[in-house]
């Protein structure tokens, strides 16, 4: 006994260019009803949604989205610099009788220690400056360069306020210098560079 597949035949509708028939895929589900709610299930908005109107007109981060994200950022660009400063420390710090165990451990103490100290460091330094950035935000209801060169002063400040008056002028100085060039970097890149 011979079995035959069975083959729909497709539907046939005249192609008027080339004078033939034009043939159409089977398709196995033309049948089968999916309700709507299924349909439209991962039909996602890709643009934010928003709870009231007022902060869809918002172009800057809320505090909170800044303190995480200058904090994290600081914290993570520390620990890689700090974890590759260790690397090179531990790595400098092997002995002629170092067994390749021991060496591995002293380049792994280094880096850990370091990257964690570097981390921790960095790490509030950004948080300080979200936190400024935030108040100058809130109080003057404009985020442009000069919100960021004051939360770059403010944080120098504050950060060698302990070491005397002569420090921390010089420490908020070179915070102010270093948020504008970044700010300043940030604009270049978006004019020039379309990111």
């Amino acid at each position: 006994m011979a079995f035959q597949h069975h083959n729909p035949e497709p539907d046939r509708q005249p192609d008027p260019a080339a004078g033939r028939p034009q043939t159409r895929l089977y398709n196995p589900y033309q049948d089968v009803t999916i309700p709507h709610q299924i349909q439209t299930l991962y039909h996602l908005p890709t643009s934010p949604e928003y709870l009231f109107a007022e902060e869809s007109l918002r172009e800057r981060r809320s505090w909170g989205e800044n303190v995480t994200f200058y904090t994290g950022s600081a914290y993570l660009s520390g620990s890689i610099a700090g974890g590759g400063y260790g690397f090179f420390s531990g790595v400098r710090s092997f002995e002629a009788s170092d067994t390749l165990k021991l060496k591995i451990n002293r380049v792994l103490n280094s880096s850990g220690q370091s990257g964690r100290l570097w981390g921790n460091r960095l790490g509030i330094v950004g948080l300080i400056y979200a936190g400024i950035e935030s108040g100058a935000v809130a109080l003057t209801d404009r985020d442009d360069v000069w919100t960021s060169v004051a939360a770059g002063l403010g944080t120098g400040a504050v950060c060698r306020a302990a070491r005397g008056v002569k420090s921390a002028a010089v420490a908020g100085a070179l915070g102010g210098v270093a948020a504008g060039a970044v700010v300043a970097a940030k604009q270049a890149m978006k004019r020039y560079a379309m990111i």
